[in-house]
């Protein structure tokens, strides 16, 4: 019971939070990757997986950690955007879940920045509605957690981690 409530609601949830503040606000609480990094542990040995395999677990969140940080510090992304995939890929782990979840990530979140751009080129900011106006303003970035997040709960839906908790 204790498993299936876990990985039902820590995972979904966290990713649809980080989703909606990204919209709403523009940024992503670090609440959500704290909480999924904190849950993953404790998720994994309920399921039973093996500690050599929690450990490549890890090192892939580390890894991913490094890589989107650097990505960070050179302007590429925002900071919650590398943490989320970081705490993402703690995980998905060394498997083609990460591949998935990368993919998925870049194909809707060029699709939501090619949606963003060409809506931009169109409409005017003055909706009233602060989150609405703040996504139409030319100088306003991509809140690319709406991707992330979405991405993060289309590859779960069908992960392991799914089948533990149904099964």
């Amino acid at each position: 019971m204790l498993t299936t409530v876990l990985l039902l609601t820590v995972f979904p949830f966290a990713m649809i939070y980080s989703a909606l503040t990204d919209l709403l606000e523009m940024k992503i609480e670090n609440r959500a990757m704290i909480i999924l990094a904190a849950a993953f542990v404790p998720a994994a040995l309920l399921i039973g997986m093996p500690w050599s395999v929690v450990g490549s677990h890890l090192l892939v969140g580390f890894l991913c950690l490094c890589v989107t940080f650097a990505l960070f510090a050179a302007g590429g992304m925002g900071g919650g955007d590398a943490k989320l995939i970081a705490a993402t890929a703690l995980w998905f782990g060394p498997s083609m879940l990460s591949v998935e979840y990368i993919l998925f990530s870049a194909l809707i979140g060029g699709g939501l920045t090619v949606t963003l751009l060409v809506l931009r080129g169109h409409l005017l900011p003055v909706t009233g509605v602060e989150f609405v106006d703040r996504l139409m303003e030319r100088d306003t970035g991509v809140p690319y957690g709406i991707a992330l997040g979405a991405a993060g709960l289309y590859v779960y839906s069908s992960s392991f981690w799914l089948t533990a908790a149904l099964g």
